[in-house]
């Protein structure tokens, strides 16, 4: 091979290692500008995104697709790469301090409580879970509905809603379903109290619940004489594929009822909760589980339901089931409630 060929085939490595690293500056130029866009992006997602339980009813209550916005924040290119890279989310700087504290518990986990009957530590409780403030506490001239939650701290899922301090249980689903039914002119109150500190006032556990709840129950009773209906709301234990249903493309959190037979009159609970059970299957059908009578050893077996013959204990979703799911539930739930009271 003669000197000129040497040459030649200089040349070309040259022009391919030339040409190679003007494609790998060209994709360099093209990934700062992704990474640019993605984080502007992100800025402006996120300056939309409120970090409490209180101000994010709000924003369900005006728009119902308000939670789809955390979605789509988790899903940022952004918020991946440095959570796979460093472990770290920069939507939640503590993440840096936990990462490096090595005494911190390892063993505190995101588990679920179950069911609404299990004797669970009020502690274990406040550790997923947190009371909710009414947004909007106004004063509701004759309340026609009465609802409360005997486990105020019993919650859904808060998957894409963790990183904000955003917890949602069954108080917001309450809310929720206030909020809907005062639209349909049907004036609704929910009990905002706080069950758990008046427990641990009075040194009782979680069993103790609907000797709790009774208190405010017989309150509400004695300044309400016009009330048509008391709602319990619970959440039940469930994995998410008995606890949801799809109707029309929608995904909602399944309902089921709860009768207690160990309550002298609860014939007239059982008559009201069949009706109301009966209209949900005519108008969503598969979206009702039923109707539960329980008695017997390791559940209450009354509900405060000796109080009233219109006591319901509803039960929305389980622990899996989203804020969609159930907000879904809780607007064809009010359509049925405001069918059954009429307009008295």
């Amino acid at each position: 091979m003669n000197k000129l060929q040497w040459v030649i085939i200089l040349k070309k490595r040259f022009q391919t290692k030339k040409r190679k690293k003007g494609y790998i500056k060209y994709f360099v130029y093209l990934f700062i500008i992704y990474l640019s866009y993605q984080i502007i992006m992100n800025y402006f997602n996120n300056a939309n995104l409120v970090t409490n339980n209180e101000d994010f009813i709000k924003a369900l209550m005006t728009n119902s697709n308000y939670h789809m916005k955390y979605e789509k924040s988790s899903k940022n290119l952004v918020s991946i790469l440095t959570r796979f890279i460093t472990n770290f989310d920069i939507n939640k700087p503590l993440t840096v301090l936990e990462k490096n504290i090595v005494f911190r518990d390892k063993t505190k986990t995101k588990t679920t409580i179950n069911n609404s009957d299990n004797n669970v530590p009020v502690e274990e409780l406040e550790k997923i879970s947190k009371h909710i403030n009414d947004p909007y506490s106004i004063k509701v001239e004759n309340p026609r509905i009465y609802i409360y939650n005997s486990h105020q701290l019993e919650n859904y899922s808060n998957k894409n809603l963790e990183i904000y301090n955003i917890t949602p249980n069954v108080m917001m689903a309450s809310y929720l379903l206030k909020d809907k039914l005062n639209k349909l002119s049907i004036p609704t109150i929910v009990e905002d109290s706080n069950f758990i500190e008046f427990m641990k006032i009075n040194n009782w556990s979680h069993k103790d619940s609907y000797k709790a709840s009774r208190f405010y129950v017989i309150d509400a009773i004695n300044k309400h004489k016009d009330l048509d209906l008391i709602i319990d709301l619970h959440r039940d234990a469930l994995t998410h594929a008995v606890s949801t249903t799809t109707i029309n493309g929608k995904k909602y959190a399944k309902v089921l009822f709860v009768v207690g037979i160990e309550n002298p009159g609860y014939n007239a609970n059982l008559k009201l909760v069949n009706k109301i059970n009966n209209l949900i299957e005519k108008k969503y059908p598969t979206l009702s589980r039923g109707v539960l009578t329980k008695k017997g050893t390791g559940v209450d077996g009354v509900y405060n339901q000796d109080l009233s013959p219109k006591i319901i204990l509803l039960e929305v979703g389980g622990q899996h089931n989203t804020i969609e799911e159930v907000l879904n539930t809780v607007d064809a739930i009010s359509v049925v409630i405001k069918e059954i009271i009429g307009d008295n």
